[in-house]
């Protein structure tokens, strides 16, 4: 799925060369940079680690990249997991001692940590402890160690599925939005000029813009497939042909769906009369994971107005129907 909101392995390296290196480089999120700055900025003038911090909202929002502009803004070290990485209680205290003094510690997915990992968490982040039980049975015994004061990132998709103990310790909880298309282009901008790249217009970039579902890591990647056409068929310039020449090979439309959000959309018109559809049927029915719908196609097609949460379960809307092309059904 081009254009999954997902981090792809195969394409982290160049990703990594197109983060943003500055707060002026990183385009968006306003409210969020403009909060930060001020915290970074007392924290350092008063010698203190940077309070925890809990990001949230979808993939490819620049949940990542703003940790690593945190961490280089305090001159510190940055050191990343994930919640699905750490398994056992040993994992995370094999971690949290090799933090150093100020250091950032981010934890990607962190609503997957469970319950045990948690609980670990709470003095770590809260008195800069780590609990470890050392024996079993009625010889086992608590040893505390001491740990350096750090700063931890926390992000999410899923904040409804933190614990409240967890989500109470973090000082600072920021909301990541999608994107205007003009912070979009004015991103697409800045890639094309690292991939050295080149459009015969700001145009190309719009249209790149029209189809990344308000979302910089999907733009990046549609860019970087334009240029891969451009390059075979247009010595490596990027034009309007080229870009929808692109688009209709990749099957991407202008509101940035693909075969994928069409098929979930026109089985539940053909299949379940417009809804309302549980979601583990959707999925059957499609041939898709329950998670994919969910955390994938779901949430831009509900942000496009195509498809409706309901106590019953999805439907798809007016909206939906002119879109396909379909006669509106009657209601009543």
């Amino acid at each position: 799925m081009i254009t999954s909101t997902r981090e792809i392995p195969e394409e982290q390296a160049v990703e990594q060369s197109l983060r943003p290196q500055t707060f002026d480089d990183y385009i968006g999120q306003e409210q969020i940079k403009k909060n930060l700055n001020i915290s970074i900025q007392a924290a350092t003038k008063r010698g203190e680690p940077l309070d925890h911090l809990l990001f949230y909202g979808p993939p490819g929002l620049g949940k990542t990249s703003l940790a690593y502009l945190i961490a280089k803004s305090l001159g510190s070290s940055i050191k990343i997991t994930s919640g699905p990485a750490l398994e056992k209680p040993g994992d995370l205290a094999s971690i949290l001692t090799n933090v150093e003094q100020g250091d950032v510690l981010f934890i990607d997915e962190i609503h997957r940590l469970s319950k045990t990992l948690e609980e670990v968490l709470y003095s770590a982040m809260e008195d800069f402890v780590l609990d470890i039980i050392v024996g079993k049975g009625p010889s086992a015994r608590t040893l505390r160690l001491d740990l350096p004061k750090f700063t931890l990132i926390g992000a999410t998709t899923k904040y409804g599925s933190l614990s409240g103990p967890l989500r109470s310790r973090f000082g600072n909880i920021y909301s990541f939005d999608f994107y205007e298309p003009y912070h979009i282009t004015t991103i697409l901008e800045r890639s094309s000029s690292i991939l050295n790249v080149k459009a015969d217009s700001r145009e190309v970039l719009d249209l790149i813009a029209e189809r990344s579902r308000q979302t910089p890591r999907v733009a990046n990647r549609l860019l970087k497939r334009v240029r891969d056409v451009a390059e075979v068929h247009n010595e490596g310039t990027m034009s309007r042909p080229i870009a929808e020449q692109t688009f209709e090979m990749l099957g991407v439309d202008n509101y940035g769906l693909e075969a994928g959000d069409r098929r979930i959309l026109e089985t539940i018109i053909h299949k379940f009369n417009g809804g309302p559809v549980g979601l583990s049927t959707l999925a059957a029915s499609t041939a898709e994971e329950v998670v994919t719908i969910e955390e994938i196609y779901e949430p831009f097609l509900m942000r496009q107005g195509f498809i409706q949460r309901t106590p019953r379960g999805r439907i798809v809307t007016d909206i939906c129907y002119e879109y396909l092309n379909l006669t509106l059904p009657d209601r009543d």
